[in-house]
């Protein structure tokens, strides 16, 4: 049987989908390639397929002369040069509904850690620590959570929220974002700076779900951290770079806001771990959709898209 198209696939997806694209009548290459072979070998296939390690520079694009599909298995396109492949009429696609939840469980995973000191007392207690009487907490109950970016992730993380008695504030420069907030219980606050600031001043803890872009970078510094409570939380499992990681170094250190959970750095690796090593800061290495349900419907999703792509190429032939 003749294959529909040819599809590299350089990151790591679900066999399923593989699997899937396969039966479809797809030929299928997987392999993780480094940047330089990647050049070589993009030429002889239609489709691409990647996560968050491959960078589809413009470069990679204008080396891929038979590509017409691009596809991101998960959120953000900020990997892939989108002008350059919408200049060569190549279709790029991603799962972005595919981790809403896995990030949005995460969020709550790291809140809590930093509200009851739960990887302190971990550690301490792998070293034979007893720190009962010196680790005290916080509930969650009754704080006010701000929520930067009110789209999947952050309606996920809206809903769990108001299951713990949390109080929800809601922020997102796009007001349709907004709609339906408060039907589901959250408030909102302007889509200004002037709203801006009120949920940094008023939140106990914030959380970040905005795509990584020009607008977005170091949209939380240091001018942002003195807005803050002294005892306030911040959390970023959205991308690296939209926190400016020394401002926040400073600002945890005088004593300016309480603590942080990071599951982003603008270097992945970070280069330094003095962020890290902070003990009222709780870190994980970009784990945000790393579950088997996220990633098994982030493969189902690109794989579906990518086929029913062909389907209408194949139908607009006839």
């Amino acid at each position: 049987m003749k294959s529909v198209a040819s599809i590299l696939i350089t990151d790591p997806i679900s066999s399923t989908a593989t699997t899937k694209l396969k039966d479809e009548g797809f030929e299928v290459t997987v392999n993780e390639l480094d940047p330089a072979s990647l050049l070589n070998a993009v030429k002889d296939f239609d489709v691409l397929i990647v996560r968050s390690r491959t960078k589809v520079t413009a470069q990679v694009i204008q080396a891929g002369t038979k590509l017409k599909v691009i596809a991101r298995a998960g959120v953000g396109l900020d990997n892939i040069d989108v002008n350059a492949a919408k200049n060569k009429n190549i279709t790029v696609v991603n799962a972005a509904e595919a981790p809403s939840v896995s990030v949005a469980e995460l969020v709550f995973g790291l809140m809590l850690s930093l509200a009851r000191s739960i990887s302190t007392a971990d550690a301490a207690l792998k070293e034979g620590k007893w720190l009962k009487h010196t680790l005290t907490g916080f509930e969650l109950r009754g704080k006010r959570l701000g929520i930067v970016g009110f789209g999947r992730i952050g309606r996920e993380v809206a809903k769990r929220a108001l299951s713990f008695e949390m109080k929800v504030s809601a922020y997102d420069v796009a007001p349709p974002s907004l709609t339906g907030a408060k039907e589901m219980g959250a408030q909102t606050v302007a889509a200004s700076r002037k709203g801006f600031e009120e949920l940094l001043k008023t939140s106990d803890i914030i959380t970040i779900h905005v795509p990584s872009s020009p607008e977005t970078r170091n949209i939380f510094g240091e001018k942002e951290f003195a807005l803050m409570k002294k005892n306030a939380i911040i959390i970023n499992a959205s991308r690296g770079g939209i926190v400016d990681e020394s401002a926040l170094l400073k600002a945890i250190k005088e004593g300016k806001i309480g603590g942080a959970g990071l599951d982003v750095f603008e270097t992945e690796p970070p280069k330094s771990l003095d962020l890290v090593k902070l003990q009222n800061v709780v870190c994980t290495p970009h784990i945000g959709s790393q579950t088997v349900e996220a990633q098994d419907l982030a493969g189902d999703i690109i794989s579906t898209r990518i086929i029913d792509i062909f389907k209408k190429r194949v139908a607009s032939r006839r």
